[in-house]
């Protein structure tokens, strides 16, 4: 038994070492960075700010499925969050979170920018569909009389097999010839062969390049194109480039989208938010932990180290998983904190009740420990599940999907875990390392006594 209490003392001081490592501020410890088997390892572990404390942008999206048939509905707004999401990520917004939700009548998109300035560029983003394809003009209705109006405009092109669906890439250039920025596309096989086809058979023409119903370049078609590359120039500045080629990079929403709310949020408002959670959680710590002592003595400054393992390893975990910490979720990893010790002083309060019968203060602890686990284990279960109703994993339609309930439901979850393993595994591992029964220090200070009494 001592040996095995050796190996999980030591498993436990190099699990809170590694973090320790990883919980420490970037300032205070460097990223990791070494080579192992010739594979270069570097990461930086950094604590994910969300929305409401690195301040940035909030987006409400309504999706239009009026379409869409009902049994499609589900996956067309999930395609959308993807393509938003990706759309984002390409933009270089750190830590973005694109959630869905539905109301009895629409499908939402709730779209968070951490860190976005600038409100105009973030709606263009989010908030255009990017439907790309390609159009010929017809010669019978390419007349003076029908540029007379943009209906007419518009009718004298006719659609083209070639889409958006085709483009394997686009990239932002500079013309030669003007040194303004243009779009070069690039097409997968399929995209190259209907390309090749269409400047085949229509050289002459005039080949219209459409973003969203609006025509963006009308080349004419000099000689066949072969090689599935197209170049749009639709007169862009540089930034406006950028961001038709994320979109085009990212791909068209499946479905038309409708911005109806928008907040702008500082991060003065969030940071003292933060500070005073942050008083409040370490005003909460140092009253568990003088009330543990005060209450337990020993076992309560057990309990305390304990619960300091535990803060170090939420935080790690918080680091390594890419949580990302808002103000629900620091109230829930607060609440976590006093549910930490919850365990230990039903196992302190269940050794008293076999002191109090008599058993020795090892075995009493054993029998603590064994008795306490029961009402342990059920309270933990029933809050792991209400942690995975909040975050609803599996997206339920009639469960919550909110990302700032998520992310209360996450921080809930995760410090759960942790305090099963803090409050049961290791407190039981340092008590029997560490603490002895009191009883014997009294024996044996008696003996010492009558030794000395003897001598006397």
């Amino acid at each position: 038994m001592y040996h095995k209490t050796k190996k999980v003392f030591l498993f436990i001081t190099l699990l809170t070492i590694v973090g320790l490592y990883i919980a420490l501020p970037k300032e205070i410890v460097p990223p990791l960075n070494f080579t192992i088997f010739g594979k270069h390892i570097q990461k930086e572990f950094e604590l994910k700010k969300g929305l409401d404390i690195q301040g940035g942008m909030e987006v409400v999206l309504k999706a239009d499925m009026t379409e869409i048939v009902q049994e499609d509905r589900d996956t067309a707004i999930e395609s959308s969050r993807e393509v938003i999401l990706r759309r984002v990520d390409l933009f270089g917004i750190n830590e973005p979170t694109v959630t869905t939700a539905k109301t009895a009548t629409d499908y939402r998109l709730l779209v968070d920018l951490p860190g976005v300035s600038d409100p105009n560029q973030a709606l263009q983003l989010v908030g255009t569909t990017a439907q790309l394809d390609f159009r010929l003009q017809n010669p019978d209705l390419a007349t003076a009389e029908s540029t007379t109006s943009a209906i007419a405009f518009f009718n004298q092109f006719e659609q083209t097999t070639l889409t958006g669906k085709e483009l394997e890439r686009a990239l932002v250039q500079f013309d030669p010839q003007t040194n303004e920025p243009v779009i070069a596309l690039e097409f997968n096989e399929e995209g190259k062969e209907i390309f090749a086809a269409i400047t085949k058979e229509n050289v002459g023409e005039v080949l219209a390049i459409f973003l969203d119903d609006y025509p963006l370049a009308m080349p004419r078609i000099n000689t066949p194109i072969l090689d599935g590359r197209a170049v749009m120039t639709g007169g862009f500045d540089i930034e406006e480039a950028k961001q038709t080629a994320i979109q085009l990079n990212a791909g068209a929403l499946p479905v038309p989208i409708e911005i109806i709310e928008q907040r702008q949020l500082g991060a003065s408002i969030g940071q003292e938010a933060v500070e005073k959670s942050i008083e409040a959680g370490l005003i909460g710590i140092g009253l568990v932990m003088a009330f543990m002592i005060m209450l337990y003595g020993w076992n309560g400054l057990i309990a305390d180290l304990a619960l300091m393992i535990y803060g170090i390893l939420t935080i790690a975990i918080y680091k390594v998983m890419g949580v990302t910490l808002t103000l629900p979720g620091i109230a829930g990893m607060l609440l976590t904190i006093g549910m930490a010790v919850d365990a230990n002083i039903l196992i302190f309060e269940r050794m008293k009740e076999e002191l109090r019968l008599g058993k020795v203060w090892k075995r009493a602890m054993e029998l603590g420990f064994g008795r306490a686990w029961d009402s342990i284990k059920d309270a933990n279960i029933a809050t792991i599940m209400t942690a995975l109703v909040l975050i609803n994993p599996l997206d339920f339609n009639f469960l919550n999907t909110s990302g700032m309930v998520r992310g209360f439901g996450i921080t809930l979850l995760i410090g759960v875990l942790i305090s099963l393993f803090t409050g049961v595994v290791v407190t039981r591992t340092f008590m029997r390392l560490f603490l002895r029964d009191p009883s014997l220090k009294k024996d044996k200070k008696s003996q010492k006594n009558k030794k000395r009494n003897q001598k006397k």
